[in-house]
């Protein structure tokens, strides 16, 4: 049996390439021919084989393998090649560090939360967005006041309703975007940068997640952060804003932690009678 199946197998690597020159033969293949112990070269130049007869040396097929049964790969190389398959399989960051814009006061936070626009508000933010808010249905009731359009009470009342209502959404973004100007550095923000301090280094004390707790993965995070990430810059187009608490908000929070720190020994100096100075 096994000496037919050899002699199978030799006709069929003979005749198969009879169109073409060159052969390339799968690896389960070549596996087999090898663990059967056949060389099919040897086979096929054994001397005095009626099939190499009368063939000339172009018609002779040149074997090549997609895979070679013996690697002469060094063990060198196979630790190389591990490695970087080991490198190419492990999972990366599911964050990235994002860009910081040149501004010229310090930046607080690249993507801060809704809440915490509308908290670190100034009174001033609160003037402007309300005089913005108010200007859109003054000026039309001005305009029927000194130009009438003469549609009736029913027409003008749609219309200043409607005017009020562009002019709520203007006024708030308006104000929206004055508060979050300074959390990018974009204005001034000295008054921010201490709330901002105060805020993160009291959680820190707590033992309080600093922007809060989240329920989605680091992974989802770092998409919402992306898509709001100074959305604010953009927000007379298409108002956008961060409803989700994540981690990535572009500064670094060593210093949140250093401040605590160092709060934390002064207080434990003061409880002991020492001197927080020293």
């Amino acid at each position: 049996m096994v000496g037919a199946s050899r002699v199978k197998l030799c006709k069929w690597l003979w005749l198969a390439p009879q169109r073409t020159s060159h052969i390339e033969f799968p690896p389960r293949l070549v596996d087999m021919i090898f663990a059967s112990g056949i060389n099919p070269l040897l086979e096929l130049q054994r001397p005095g084989s009626s099939k190499l007869q009368g063939t000339s040396q172009s018609r002779r097929p040149q074997f090549a393998c997609l895979r070679p049964p013996c690697s002469t790969t060094t063990t060198t190389e196979i630790a190389g090649q591990a490695q970087s398959v080991k490198m190419s399989t492990t999972p990366g960051n599911t964050y990235t560090i994002s860009k910081q814009i040149k501004t010229e006061y310090p930046l607080i936070d690249n993507d801060p939360h809704f809440k915490r626009v509308i908290r670190y508000a100034r009174p001033s933010d609160y003037v402007h967005g309300i005089v913005a808010a108010a200007a859109g249905p003054s000026l039309l009731y001005a305009m029927e006041r000194f130009a009438p359009s003469y549609v009736g009470k029913g027409g003008v009342a749609q219309t200043m309703r409607l005017g009020g209502a562009m002019g709520l959404c203007g006024g708030f973004i308006y104000f929206y975007q004055r508060s979050i100007l300074r959390f990018y550095g974009m204005s001034e923000n000295a008054r921010e940068v201490q709330m901002d301090m105060r805020e993160m280094v009291d959680k820190v004390k707590r033992g309080e997640p600093i922007y809060g707790e989240s329920q989605l993965t680091p992974a989802m995070q770092g998409v919402a952060a992306r898509q709001s990430r100074y959305s604010a810059l953009f927000m007379a187009v298409l108002p956008w804003f961060n409803f989700v608490n994540h981690s990535q908000h572009g500064v670094d929070t060593a210093k949140y932690y250093r401040q605590a720190e160092r709060e934390l020994e002064a207080e434990r100096l003061a409880r002991e009678g020492g001197n927080p100075s020293q």
